[in-house]
């Protein structure tokens, strides 16, 4: 029997029969689970039970910059039809609120018995903003083609989850790490009450795209997060070094100088309003340009290693693992009609391409070797291209290598396919999220909803479910994709029609492995 009790999953004419009262938010097809702190009424949608807004943590409001807390039990029903609120942060969403520990469950039935693979997404948006309320990541569709239970979390961002005070008050000692301890939270959540929403929870799969792959990378190097998922996805998101504590302490001085508050002193901190917080993190960061960054650090509390150097971290290399990229990364967040990109040419093409480079290398020299390799490509592409190899795409190769050597199960794989709605944004960052979830007419697709889309979405699809439920991304009726290694390097190349390519982009992999990745942050 399903935990679901027995006196409040009787919904609409029985529930009416048998005389009970239904709860006042609970709509005439709701389904009532009970969980370890208390029952939970969500929504039947479309063959799907959907809970939204089910509470992981205390509201953070009231232990700022510290590790969370679980949530307390409650007695009544609680209502999960509607999304929580998102953390604070700079970029907009509709309700923000310190109280955001909330994840959502999509499933296809909410039976014990079942045991359904777990597909567990984290959002991206660095570590600063982002939330899973986006429509993009809605896990409707991934739910039920795969029958696999999909859950998506929010958690602390910015210097709500990652400031790092822990050298400056013991009362802080967690609060460079406080984003990633939520999402461990989330987890032990997962691990308790999921097999109520027919999960299995020996079966979890991490996955997560951009700053919630880089996450993922750091939750691989975390003792504290061991044994709490079994498989993994990076999409476009890679963290091979945590923040030092010396530039964390530095950009956390900047921080505090824009506040008017003393390192000496915090006391103000805890009850300063939020926005003030998030409006001071416009700061200058005093390493990188542009904004202040935040991200997990090397406290040697709860992060005592960097997650991919000097090696993959031991405690993963048992886990299976899928990295991807798209071709394109950077004509996602540098517009092509934008100021960067304004009277581009070759006189110029250098002095802009240099502050997107993630390493220190002649940008001269990598415009002339591109130009000799391929004369007939534009100063546009060129651009673009040199940015993405030498920005987005060499993380993911270095962790791939790291796990190869480590002789883990590693699979890499590369999207191709390119926007029908925005041509000149090819495959951008964030393109393999449609494509995941199969949320092709979401707002802030690339992919449209035409056939190829379709065809290259059931493709990602099929090759994510199959590593959700067995740790590897071959089946049934599918061509071999091969594990990673470094001699031929095959990665599956995601378009129109997928297939297996060996060392795609090896020239450009070449040219920019000559000199060190500088991991933004560290």
């Amino acid at each position: 029997m399903p935990d679901i009790d027995r006196r409040t999953a009787l919904t609409g004419a029985s529930l009416l029969a048998t005389g009970l009262a239904m709860p006042a938010f609970a709509a005439p097809r709701s389904t009532i689970v009970r969980t370890r702190n208390g029952r939970v009424a969500g929504t039947r949608e479309a063959g799907l039970h959907v809970f939204r807004g089910l509470r992981y943590g205390q509201d953070t409001a009231r232990y700022r910059f510290q590790a969370p807390l679980p949530p307390e039990s409650w007695p009544d029903i609680a209502d999960a039809s509607r999304f929580a609120a998102s953390c604070p942060q700079q970029s907009r969403q509709e309700h923000v609120s310190e109280d955001c520990l909330f994840l959502n469950i999509w499933t296809p039935s909410p039976d014990p018995r079942a045991k359904r693979p777990v597909m567990l997404y984290i959002h991206g948006g660095a570590y600063s903003n982002g939330s899973v309320v986006d429509p993009l990541n809605d896990g409707r569709h991934l739910a039920a083609a795969g029958d696999v239970v999909v859950v998506t979390v929010n958690h602390r961002l910015n210097a709500l989850g990652y400031l790092y005070l822990a050298r400056l008050d013991p009362r802080f000692a967690d609060s460079g790490n406080a984003g990633q301890l939520d999402l461990i939270l989330a987890l032990r959540w997962v691990r308790d009450n999921i097999a109520a929403f027919g999960g299995d929870p020996e079966c979890i799969l991490l996955f997560g795209q951009s700053g919630g792959g880089a996450k993922i990378a750091t939750l691989m190097a975390m003792p504290e997060a061991r044994g709490l998922f079994h498989r993994a996805i990076t999409m476009s998101g890679q963290q091979v070094l945590a923040s030092g504590p010396a530039n964390a302490s530095r950009r956390t001085a900047a921080y505090l100088r824009h506040l008017g508050v003393s390192g000496n002193d915090l006391s103000p901190l805890p009850g300063m309003p939020v926005e003030r917080l998030m409006e001071a993190l416009a700061t200058e960061d005093p390493i990188l340009s542009g904004g202040l960054y935040m991200g997990p650090v090397l406290d040697m509390k709860w992060l005592e290693r960097h997650p991919f150097w000097p090696d993959a971290a031991p405690q993963s290399n048992g886990i299976p693992m899928m990295l991807g990229n798209t071709r394109d990364e950077t004509r996602a967040f540098i517009d092509p009609n934008g100021a960067r990109l304004k009277g581009l040419n070759w006189s110029n093409i250098a002095q802009r391409l240099e502050p997107e480079l993630r390493m220190d290398i002649l940008p001269e020299w990598v415009v002339a070797q591109y130009r000799a390799q391929f004369p007939d490509w534009s100063a546009e592409r060129v651009f673009y291209a040199a940015s993405t190899a030498g920005r987005s795409w060499p993380g993911q190769v270095i962790e791939a290598e790291a796990r190869v050597r480590a002789d883990a199960k590693t699979w890499v794989y590369q999207v191709d396919f390119q926007s029908p709605t925005q041509p000149r944004r090819g495959a951008p960052h964030t393109m393999d999220i449609a494509l995941a979830f199969g949320t092709l007419d979401a707002p802030g697709s690339f992919t449209g909803t035409g056939m190829d889309a379709q065809t290259a979405s059931r493709a990602v699809m099929q090759r994510f479910l199959a590593f959700a439920r067995r740790g590897n991304p071959n089946g049934t009726g599918m061509s071999d994709w091969p594990v990673y290694d470094l001699e031929s390097r095959p990665t599956m190349i995601f378009d129109v029609q997928s297939q297996v390519e060996n060392d795609p982009r090896k020239w450009e992999r070449e040219l920019f492995a000559r000199v060190p990745y500088v991991q933004p942050g560290s």
